[in-house]
């Protein structure tokens, strides 16, 4: 499902227009990003778990020539852990 499908799902089952449903969704978007990245984490109950990680500098391989070793640095990742209502619906 694309951003697009989820606004036109959103708006016909709210019963609001395409237009609100997109402020919501962008809304939501931001809010999660904004909570991420000022908290480390955003839990939505029943839905799942957005958050921040610090992955460690490593020694990786150059994919073009693999001989040759390239060094990885530090950086920032965000995961996503399903929450049990999600994995139960899914299963």
């Amino acid at each position: 499902m694309t951003k697009t499908e989820l606004i036109a799902r959103l708006a016909e089952r709210l019963g609001i227009s395409k237009k609100k449903a997109a402020e919501f969704v962008n809304a939501f978007i931001d809010v999660v990003i904004g909570g991420v990245a000022a908290n480390g984490e955003v839990r939505i109950q029943g839905f799942g778990t957005f958050k921040s990680s610090r992955r460690k500098a490593r020694e990786g391989v150059n994919p073009q020539n693999p001989s040759q070793k390239i060094k990885i640095p530090a950086r920032n990742v965000v995961t996503f852990k399903a929450g049990a209502d999600f994995k139960k619906a899914v299963n």
